[in-house]
């Protein structure tokens, strides 16, 4: 029978291993699930794919896992960051899921000239990421960068990254320019939900590696436009078979 409980250790795994647990995984395995000593369950670090643990020691504030055979080797994303303005909690934790869901690499959350939300709780949305990958089997977490300011994003923008630009303001005859069939780093910008301001569009029409979109005839949310853009560029130029 396959262990159904899946739980992301920090913490370098091998077979024969033996790993300490938070008091906050230990309430979670003993407490919540109910798991006993010689329960299975199936454990990733992020970086040497999933693995086979057994309980070794289990009690209410601590509690140990003796890792045992790997069942499914690492799988890392496309290299694919997620640049979006926060918006209300609910929708920007969403996006925060649906991106580690759907293979980016990195989230970064950005402050542009219309964003609503000015900060955001980045340890909170780190663990929504490392949720998300535990229950959609994936072996990677994708680190969930500090809010920057777009304008300081883009004056370090590196050189042979690729950016996809998500712009509602092309024209609504035109589905605007092809996304490119370019490998390498990439990077998808979504817009908060007032758009960009034409400074801002200026500054990304300028630059030589930015490639702008629309995505559809009609007005996306900023949390759908982030699923919608993710899944054309997965299908275009990511894992997606």
């Amino acid at each position: 029978m396959v262990a159904k409980i899946r739980l992301y250790l920090d913490h370098p795994l091998g077979a024969g291993q033996t790993v300490l647990l938070t008091k906050e995984q230990a309430h979670y395995l003993f407490g919540v699930m109910r798991l006993g000593e010689g329960s299975a369950l199936r454990v990733f670090d992020g970086i040497n794919g999933e693995w086979l643990a057994r309980v070794a020691q289990a009690g209410k504030r601590a509690g140990s896992l003796l890792v045992e055979t790997q069942t499914r080797p690492q799988q890392t994303p496309p290299d694919l960051w997620l640049c979006f303005a926060p918006i209300k909690k609910a929708r920007t934790d969403f996006i925060v899921e649906k991106a580690a869901e759907m293979g980016a690499r990195r989230i970064m959350p950005v402050q542009t000239a219309f964003t609503n939300s000015e900060r955001i709780r980045q340890d909170r949305l780190q663990a929504h990421a490392v949720e998300a990958a535990e229950q959609c089997g994936g072996t990677y977490v994708p680190e969930v960068s500090a809010l920057s300011r777009l304008g300081a994003l883009l004056d370090s923008w590196p050189a042979e990254r690729q950016l996809m630009f998500c712009d509602e303001a092309l024209a609504p005859e035109s589905r605007g320019p092809s996304l490119p069939d370019l490998p390498g780093p990439w990077a998808i910008l979504i817009g908060p939900e007032g758009g960009f301001s034409d400074a801002e569009r200026a500054r990304l029409r300028d630059m030589p590696n930015a490639h702008a979109v629309r995505l559809g005839p009609r007005i996306l949310r900023a949390d759908t436009a982030a699923v919608a853009a993710l899944t054309l560029w997965q299908d275009r130029l990511g894992d997606w078979d």
